[in-house]
């Protein structure tokens, strides 16, 4: 099927020479074993195509590995001159004309004597005409246009024709991010002290189907002009995010075929014809599927936030996503929380300053402290996971732990926490910052809160929350300490990066420890770690 006359066949390592073997009960002879030595010809099931093996049957070459021997062999058969390496490159011609009008102009003019001619470099660029009527009749619409295809050969002087097709599409994708260095530069098609100050791309975002064509040109077309003295980056693009794919189950009905969602029922019969639907696997949203989801229908009922929230928390944005609508309810429910939490507050605190001092810090009760801790250790998180990662799903995640926190802290709101100046400059600060890290992913409904708790400016104008690292210190320990299972005290004020032997010690330092050890003897330690401290004696 893919050659003719004679051919090198190794059945052993090649699966089209093994099943061509197998079939017209050829040996087959071991060229490569594997790394334990356990391959039998004789037993083969497929051919054995792993490289991480050793020589074997090889005259002076065996036992080396294969990648070795591979080297090994080349080497020897340069040596006694019986051939040379070279390198076969599988690249293939690239078609780039093509039968439409917008695109960037071939620069060719056809001749009857002369043939193809490029049009001669004063007379660059080809400019397209701007008043091209779309008949329907296929082909280059540019054919009909007089001024445009009717020219003079630049070699001869007699009357030639323009090429009428242009570039392929992946023309214009490859160097467009170099051009948008220089957009208004008329000399060069990139200005290279621009192309300096702005290259490389910093961050690169575009679907895995674009890795082997779009981007493999852009890589080559960067390089050209590197060569060429236009730019000095030899990568195009410092990082790449590849997102992943929309996807959903599919519906299929015997009598109408693929059918949408909406178009079955919750006893999965077709709406149509009540026939019984097929639900099928899970593959990447398309119209020939109909495995849609009518964004319009998804708004008018749950409101674009919710959409929004639930694309970025259901997956990594480099894998693909599965569509759920019990997931969609999750995201509202989740808004309607933190709406609820806001509304709790907003008339309390919307006079308290969000800043406490820092003897106003000081003087808050350890829960307090605590929840100001929580809070700053999402900042980090959320700012992080944005910032540097893109794992918005993570960063969605960590806000909603924030508003389980806020909730456990002080909802509903209490009279004495209404009372407590200090407690409600927290949860000012605490109700902000959440807001404003949920404003990314939920814009509208942020807009919102952020002004029902008081704030002077749109949430899309201020600042984004910045933490404290000495917040993000782990809280010094209470250790309580235990004789014979029975608590008789604690010790307060550990750090918390101390190990088992260090905490023990400290508490058997304690005075009033001496009454329940001295004389005796301690059996055991028990301790649990960052809680307890158990003496068995």
């Amino acid at each position: 099927e893919y050659g003719t006359g004679a051919i090198m066949a190794v059945p052993a390592h090649d699966q089209r020479d093994f099943e061509f073997a197998r079939q017209y009960k050829l040996s087959i002879r071991l060229v490569i074993q594997n790394p334990s030595g356990t391959l039998d010809p004789e037993n083969l099931d497929a051919a054995y195509t792993e490289e991480n093996g050793f020589l074997v049957n090889s005259d002076q070459f065996s036992g080396l590995s294969a990648k070795d021997g591979k080297a090994r062999i080349a080497q020897w058969i340069e040596e006694k001159q019986h051939g040379t390496q070279t390198i076969h490159y599988r690249l293939r011609d690239w078609g780039v004309s093509r039968q439409r009008y917008w695109g960037t102009p071939i620069p060719i003019i056809i001749c009857p004597t002369c043939g193809l001619v490029p049009v001669p470099e004063h007379a660059l660029p080809v400019i397209l005409p701007s008043d091209v009527p779309f008949t329907g009749k296929g082909g280059s619409p540019l054919k009909d246009i007089a001024d445009f295809a009717h020219t003079t050969c630049p070699g001869c002087g007699n009357q030639a024709t323009r090429e009428s097709d242009t570039m392929d599409t992946f023309v214009d994708s490859s160097w467009y991010f170099l051009r948008y260095t220089s957009p208004h530069h008329t000399d060069l098609p990139v200005e290279p002290a621009a192309s300096r100050r702005w290259m490389a791309v910093d961050q690169y975002i575009g679907g895995i189907e674009h890795a082997v064509l779009h981007l493999l040109y852009a890589r080559f077309f960067t390089k050209v002009l590197r060569d060429l003295g236009l730019t000095t980056v030899s990568e195009p693009f410092e990082n790449l995010l590849t997102q992943g794919m929309v996807c959903k189950e599919t519906y299929h009905c015997p009598k109408h075929g693929f059918v949408l969602p909406t178009d079955v029922t919750d006893t999965q019969q077709c709406t149509h014809c009540d026939s019984a639907v097929v639900v099928g696997r899970i593959e990447k949203m398309s119209k020939s599927k109909k495995n849609v989801v009518d964004p319009e229908e998804l708004i008018t009922r749950y409101g674009v936030d919710t959409a929004r929230l639930f694309s970025l928390f259901a997956a990594p944005p480099e894998k693909d996503l599965e569509w759920r609508d019990d997931g969609v309810e999750g995201a509202a429910r989740f808004l309607n929380r933190v709406w609820r939490l806001v509304a709790e507050y907003a008339e309390t605190i919307k006079t308290v300053d969000r800043n406490p001092t820092q003897d106003s810090a000081d003087a808050m009760h350890h829960t307090s402290r605590d929840l100001r801790r929580e809070v700053h250790h999402r900042i980090r998180k959320v700012t992080q996971d944005i910032e540097r990662e893109f794992q918005f799903n993570t960063a969605i995640s960590a806000i909603m732990e924030l508003v389980n926190v806020l909730y456990t802290f002080g909802f509903p709101i209490t009279d004495e926490i209404k009372n407590d100046e200090k407690t409600l400059q927290i949860m000012k600060e605490s109700l902000d910052a959440l807001v404003m890290l949920l404003s990314p992913f939920a814009p509208h409904i942020a807009e919102e809160m952020w002004d029902a708790l008081g704030n002077d400016s749109h949430v899309l104008h201020s600042s984004w929350p910045q933490y404290d690292p000495a917040l993000l210190q782990e809280a010094l320990l209470t250790i309580i300490v235990q004789v014979n299972g029975k608590t008789r005290g604690k010790v307060e004020d550990i750090p918390p990066d101390w190990t088992e032997e260090q905490i023990v010690d400290k508490v058997r330092e304690e005075p009033k420890m001496s009454s329940w050890l001295q004389g005796k003897t301690t059996h055991k330690v028990i301790y649990v770690e960052k809680r307890l401290v158990n003496f068995v004696v």
